[in-house]
């Protein structure tokens, strides 16, 4: 297929993304239905998803509800997601342990299908991350997907630019979610 006929492709992929996600919007979803169709829709599994709001100058996971209570990101700390909500600059990076980054979250037992036992806690190979703002540009989040495995070659397929691309039209999406807005019940 020529390049331009994948580029449509990614196009057509991309609006898909917009168009499900779009369609939630007017049923009030929460949080953790919408992040289970990012996950379906980006082809990752549950716990490969990550969704964090900015309440009061630091950043609190709303998915997965296992990092719910597990402390806040502050915008000056050297997490991803707090680089990515600071600089409001998308991340994709398909060599991700090689990266310094802060791994105590993925620490963090998540709760997983059963046949996805194997990926529990397994570390963060590959990323996607993206701020989560309004029209006017202010940054309410970061959505992060990312790819888990022992290894690069065991964590998937790389993200490329279409996902990146589909992630950032998802974000726009979430911005305009209720549970996006700060103290909005989780």
């Amino acid at each position: 297929m020529s390049s331009t006929g994948n580029q449509g492709a990614g196009a057509k992929a991309a609006k898909a993304v917009v168009s499900e996600l779009e369609s939630m919007l007017s049923e009030s979803p929460s949080s953790d239905r919408v992040c289970l169709k990012l996950a379906h829709i980006l082809h990752v599994r549950r716990n490969e998803v990550a969704l964090l709001r900015l309440e009061k100058g630091s950043l609190r996971f709303i998915f997965p509800p296992e990092l719910r209570s597990a402390g806040v990101l502050p915008l000056t700390g050297s997490a991803v997601a707090a680089r990515t909500a600071a600089t409001r600059t998308p991340l994709l990076s398909n060599a991700f342990m090689r990266v310094k980054h802060v791994s105590l979250f993925e620490a963090v037992k998540l709760g997983v299908e059963v046949e996805d036992q194997s990926q529990e806690q397994m570390p963060i190979q590959k990323i996607i991350s993206v701020p989560v703002a309004t029209p006017g540009g202010n940054v309410i989040g970061v959505v992060q997907v990312s790819r888990k495995g022992l290894d690069s070659s065991l964590a998937g397929a790389d993200f490329t630019g279409e996902d990146l691309k589909q992630l950032e039209q998802a974000a726009e999406i979430l911005a305009r979610m209720p549970f996006m807005q700060e103290g909005a019940e989780i």
